[in-house]
Formats: structure tokens, sequence, C-alpha cells
């Protein structure tokens, strides 16, 4: 079969929808949203009662450029593209937002219903990560940490995914703990159908499976489009040390 050609700067797009959209199915089926997202669901739901204003998107590229300083001093060094990261965090945020509105008024009553759409959630969360790491346009800061890191030490990329998920899933419940401090309300008997403070037992779920899928996509990805640019000067430009 042939590949679509001069996809680069769609396989980036599909990475802002599909994993903004994934998210948001995630939340809206509350068993947990993954670790990645966790630590600013976490954080905005203790800030949200305070501030009314405050959203969701906000809190996650304020989170995003905290992570950007902590690569910079990981790897030792700084480059102008390390900005634009933060640039897609932030558009990235309103994304999410967008759809977090658009699917405010759903809900997924029956517990079966929400493990399916929590799945969904994760696999279209997982083909927009796959997207992005096959673009050359800026990443997220979540995964150009992991790229990043991968190409420093030269670690294999999923590995190094996996890692980098489960140290957000302890970050997460330490950020629950330590903002909430109402863990002895927690009722072990829910944990199959709701979240607690948005982790739950779907976050250690997507936690096991995200990075298996994310391989598995970027496959197909590979199958299907090329992923060669439609503008090769700006690609030339961004490349540039």
């Amino acid at each position: 079969m042939k590949k679509i050609s001069k996809t680069s700067e769609l396989l980036w797009l599909l990475g802002i929808v599909f994993v903004a959209l994934g998210v948001a199915i995630c939340s809206k089926a509350d068993l947990g949203v993954s670790m990645i997202a966790a630590p600013a669901f976490v954080v905005y739901e203790a800030i949200a009662s305070l501030w009314s204003g405050f959203s969701v998107g906000v809190t996650e590229y304020i989170m995003q450029g905290l992570l950007l300083i902590l690569l910079c001093l990981i790897v030792c060094r700084f480059h102008w593209r390390y900005l634009l990261a933060f640039v897609v965090a932030v558009v990235y945020g309103y994304t999410l937002n967008l759809f977090l509105f658009i699917l405010g008024g759903v809900s997924f009553d029956a517990v079966w219903l929400r493990w399916v759409m929590l799945i969904v959630g994760d696999v279209l969360t997982a083909f927009g990560v796959a997207c992005f790491f096959r673009t050359y346009l800026p990443l997220q800061v979540y995964e150009l940490f992991v790229a990043e890191i991968s190409s420093r030490f030269q670690l294999n990329i999923n590995k190094v995914k996996w890692s980098f998920d489960i140290t957000l899933l302890v970050i997460s419940i330490a950020l629950a703990l330590a903002l909430f401090g109402d863990v002895k309300s927690f009722d072990w008997s829910t944990i199959g159908y709701s979240s607690f403070h948005s982790i739950g037992l779907g976050t250690l779920v997507t936690t096991a499976i995200n990075s298996p899928i994310i391989a598995f996509m970027g496959k197909l990805i590979d199958k299907i489009f090329e992923a060669t640019p439609a503008f090769p000067k700006v690609e030339k430009l961004l490349r540039r040390d």
C-alpha cells in the first residue's frame, strides 16, 4: 500500500486534537485520568475552589512550563525550540478546555460504559502521542521531555516513556495526598467505578497499557503515513541548531 506523503504537519495537528480529546473522554469516564494528565487535574481541583477563573488547560501549560525547566537542568542545555514546546502546551491547554466544554453535559452512568470510554480515551491519546513523535514541529513538553532524554542519554524511547509515566503517577498520588489530606475518606469499594481526585483504577490501567498502545499506534501510523514535510523550509528552520 502506498503511503500518504507530506503529512508531518497533519500528524502534528492530529497529535494536538487526539491527545486533548482522549484526555477529555477519560476525565468524563471518572475512573481516573492518565498519569500524564493527573498532576494537572489534581492541582486544578485544589485551586478551582479558590479561583473560579482557573481551568484545567491553564494548569496544564503551567505544569508543562515547570517540566520544561526541569528538562533543561537534566540535559544541561537550552535550545530556542524548547520555547516552542511551551507554545504548543498553551495551544493544547485551550484545546483540552474546548473538549471539556463540549463534553460538559455528557455523563457515562453505566460502569461498563465508563470502562469502555476510558479505553477509547486511552487509545485516542496514544494515537495522538504517536503522531507527535513523527513530526518535526514542536512537541508538547511531555513528549519533548521523553524524546530529549532518550536522545541525550541514548535510551530506548518506549522504555523512557514507560518510566516517565510511572514517575508522573507517583507524583500525582503525592500531590493528592499533600493538597487534600483526606485519604482516610477514600472508600476502596468504589475503586472500580469512580475516581479519587482524578486518580483511580483507570489511572493504573492506563499506566500499564499506555506505552504498548503508543508503540502499536506508531507502527500503524508508519504503515499509512510518510511523515515528510509539506513545508521543507519550515522544517529546515526548526531543525537548525
